[in-house]
């Protein structure tokens, strides 16, 4: 990505600090509107990828709703956003369960003891609309590679089993209005159709008996990406729609906010060694955590990889640990103390994952609004580490 195709003065910007671009999420926003007018399926935002509130009232004007993982996701969406409200855990609490049905639409379980656990509650609640409830399956089919990611691998804790749902009574299901799976991660949608080939051979026969009104399709389609099959996705779609008579969701995160947003950082320090290393403000250990998890390399403004051009530098983090390094770039000046490193596609799954190790503050957060301003939404300081841990 070259630095002068993007209209923002990094200069201004104190750093470490965020910037989403409100043009480029308006653009994802766009085409994620476009599959759903299309199909009438429902696209609802998945927050634990993206969840700048600041925003939610844009998203609101495309998006159906969104699908939370906890409880003050759900209440987050619900205070901020409104529309459908869906939820999804591993398992719920005794604690917050109570919450969550005052807040949720549609609550997903994952496996059928919870379901009974928790299924009188739902019952004899006395919320006005009705709640829909869901089983999350388990396909057995996955083409994610990175293990950490892919929940069908063995022994996966993630969605119930064809062999496991099998043997449960067919009365177990009253009160079941829908099926969900989640088995992709940065995809494309030829994936997609694989995966329902896999869903339909194990499970389309649940919902040929006509008691299942919904199926959500999950995240890790990746819509908005310059690559992406739009056109599989809507046959996708329409095909399960169509074939069984219900209602289709999808729960992109990562799609909502894909290329919107930037990590500006500045150079603190040169530490000369056989590969010079370039410390910095930003840590990838604090403030992109996925540089370490996924692992990958992110994209640097005016930066190409370690050999291409002149001068090559390692890029860390100034925390302890040794390993707070983001990787190897090369640049065509040197640097130097104070030069601003910009990282791009910094939007998702990077706020929603800081963490203040070492003491380290979190960057400021801000907007590229559509007329090109730059506006701080929130910064940070002292107190936010402290009452944290107080």
């Amino acid at each position: 990505m070259k630095k002068e195709n993007i209209n923002i003065n990094w200069d201004k910007l104190s750093t470490p600090c965020y910037v989403v671009d409100e043009k480029r999420l308006i653009r994802n926003l766009e085409i994620l509107k476009y599959v759903q007018d299309t199909t009438e399926c429902k696209i609802l935002l998945a927050q634990k990828a993206f969840s700048m509130f600041y925003f939610y009232p844009l998203i609101k004007k495309y998006l159906a709703g969104t699908t939370a993982s906890g409880l003050f996701e759900a209440k987050l969406a619900f205070e901020e956003m409104g529309g459908e409200v869906h939820i999804f855990s591993p398992a719920y609490t005794d604690v917050e369960f109570d919450g969550i049905m005052q807040i949720c639409d549609c609550v997903v379980f994952n496996s059928f003891n919870q379901w009974r656990k928790f299924k009188p509650k739902i019952q004899n609640q006395k919320k006005t609309k009705k709640i829909r409830c869901g089983i999350r399956v388990n396909p057995e089919y996955s083409e994610i590679e990175t293990e950490i990611y892919n929940p069908c691998a063995k022994n996966s804790r993630l969605g119930v089993t064809a062999d496991k749902f099998k043997k449960e009574p067919s009365e177990v299901l009253d009160g079941i209005s829908g099926l969900h799976f989640h088995t992709m991660c940065e995809q494309n949608s030829d994936t997609l159709w694989r995966t329902l080939e896999a869903f339909d051979k194990k499970f389309g026969k649940y919902l040929e008996s006509g008691t299942i009104e919904w199926v959500n399709f999950g995240g890790g389609h990746h819509i908005t990406r310059t690559d992406y099959d739009i056109e599989t996705l809507i046959k996708s779609i329409i095909f399960i729609k169509e074939k069984f008579n219900v209602e289709i969701y999808l729960e992109p995160g990562e799609a909502v906010a894909l290329n919107t947003g930037f990590l500006v950082s500045s150079v603190l320090e040169i530490i000369e060694n056989e590969t010079d290393v370039a410390i910095l403000d930003a840590s990838a250990a604090c403030h992109m955590p996925d540089v370490l998890e996924m692992p990958y390399r992110p994209e640097v403004i005016g930066a190409a990889k370690a050999g291409e051009k002149q001068y090559n530098y390692r890029l860390g983090g100034p925390t302890c640990l040794a390993g707070d390094i983001i990787g190897d770039y090369s640049f065509d000046n040197p640097l130097k103390v104070g030069d601003k490193i910009i990282f791009c596609d910094m939007a998702h799954y990077t706020m929603v994952k800081n963490n203040t190790f070492n003491g380290m503050n979190l960057p400021s957060i801000a907007v590229n609004t559509v007329g090109d301003e730059i506006k701080i939404i929130k910064q940070f300081g002292y107190e936010d580490f402290k009452n944290r841990l107080s």
